[in-house]
């Protein structure tokens, strides 16, 4: 801030030098210093914003080192029925933060932690050496942790899910909000390879490759439009063919199909102009050799 500051004074001034001859040069001259103070409050402010996010980020990771056992220790934990049991409360206790903060970077995280305590405690119910006790309690912990562990991939992907497609209908171009919807899908496939049951994550599958079909038939409408606007006819009828194909596709539902019946009206519409066009110009041309015979 300093620097822009020092920068602005001397754009100031050298402006105000520069615009002597014109009437209230103090005027242009202020107005490009603002600018360049205002350009590097709005970075400064970025990069508060990240290194604020990335503190938070690490205190949490700390937090997790300092209440709960490293991670190459699970497997020596749980052969402990106090340790087992602190590391299952500082579990709990990161869950129920990550559910504060409902980031989906952290939901995630807490995903492979119950997934790590889960291999741990898999790993050592195997073992012979166990006692009674700790066996049972090892399996109360282990309905517990599969609860949580599900409860942070769904929220991981329905949160990521709804990240990206917000962000890919906010994108103007036809790529670019397919790519970010696919990465929505990536998601929620992932969260559906583990819970191949689960009907929320269908349904939001089903949404986001509805979402992608939809841009795809809009983008090519769109163009069928302009193409029909300015009279090019035939190259109209082959963009809404390639929306019917999108639309054939993916096995649109009813709206989709009421789609596809309007564009499918669209085409009999061009092509009846076409035929009349072509009827119009042989017509003008038969006149205009009858009015002008070759001699």
């Amino acid at each position: 801030m300093t620097a822009a500051a020092a920068v602005a004074a001397s754009l100031f001034f050298v402006l105000w030098w520069m615009l002597q001859a014109e009437e209230s040069p103090w005027v242009p001259a202020g107005l490009a210093a603002s600018v360049v103070m205002l350009v590097a409050a709005f970075a400064r402010l970025l990069v508060a914003r990240r290194a604020v996010r990335n503190r938070d980020r690490q205190a949490m990771h700390n937090s997790y080192r300092h209440t709960a056992p490293y991670r190459t220790a699970f497997t020596q934990v749980m052969h402990s029925t106090s340790r087992h049991a602190a590391a299952l409360r500082a579990l709990q206790r990161q869950s129920a933060a990550a559910d504060t903060r409902d980031a989906a970077e952290t939901h995630h995280e807490l995903y492979e932690l119950c997934n790590e305590y889960l291999t741990g405690a898999e790993t050592a119910l195997h073992s012979p050496a166990l006692q009674a006790d700790s066996r049972v309690a090892l399996r109360a912990g282990q309905e517990r942790v599969r609860e949580m562990q599900k409860h942070h991939l769904l929220t991981w992907a329905r949160n990521s899910a709804r990240s990206l497609t917000h962000e890919a209908q906010q994108r103007s171009r036809l790529y670019e909000k397919v790519e970010n919807a696919n990465r929505a899908l990536d998601c929620i496939d992932q969260a559906l390879k583990v819970y191949p049951d689960d009907d929320e994550l269908k349904i939001s599958a089903r949404a986001v490759r509805e979402f992608i079909t939809s841009s795809r038939v809009a983008h090519w409408v769109e163009l069928a439009e302009r193409a029909a606007f300015k009279g090019h006819f035939q190259r109209a009828i082959d963009c809404y063919r390639d929306a019917l194909y999108y639309l054939s596709r993916d096995k649109a539902d009813a709206d989709g199909e009421a789609a596809a019946e309007r564009i499918m009206r669209e085409i009999d519409l061009l092509r009846a102009r076409q035929t009349t066009d072509r009827t119009i110009d042989s017509q003008r041309r038969s006149a205009s050799a009858n009015l002008y015979p070759k001699s």
